[in-house]
């Protein structure tokens, strides 16, 4: 089963954000192994260190110079991904964004909209996709 890894800085204080990101764990897990890892927010410089020490198989950054996708492209690539990696790393920098470093280390930047959203949001925008990912490559009605 390939495992996915949301890494963010920051961490989560209101209840109904903890209880968006466990719901949507709890629909993906039977997908995928999906854990979250929350690192300390700083400047992305400082940033940076806790992130990699996390990264794992294939990267995708989320920054405002990625490519912006539909959801069943989105899923198209997850499935590809999975045909060569068990492992898949999402990260989501702090409010300054992500170092160069981290978007470097990334074998696929994404953009999920020119605007810019907190984030906490971003975080249950993001397993949501990933969620919807999963029943469109599945054929499970959800996505329409």
């Amino acid at each position: 089963m390939v495992s996915i890894r949301i890494v963010c800085v920051g961490n989560l204080k209101e209840k109904y954000w903890k209880d968006a990101i466990a719901e949507y764990g709890k629909r993906l897990s039977r997908f995928c192994n999906f854990e979250v890892i929350e690192t300390p927010e700083s400047d992305p410089e400082k940033e940076k260190t806790a992130i990699i020490k996390h990264l794992q198989g294939y990267i995708f950054s989320l920054c405002v110079e990625g490519k912006q996708c539909t959801s069943v492209e989105f899923a198209q690539k997850i499935e590809k991904v999975m045909q060569t990696d068990s492992k898949i790393t999402f990260v989501i920098g702090g409010s300054d964004g992500l170092s160069e470093e981290v978007k470097k280390l990334s074998a696929s930047r994404l953009s999920f909209s020119q605007m810019t959203f907190p984030h906490q949001l971003m975080r249950v925008i993001l397993a949501e996709q990933i969620y919807r990912a999963f029943t469109i490559s599945n054929n499970i009605t959800y996505h329409k």
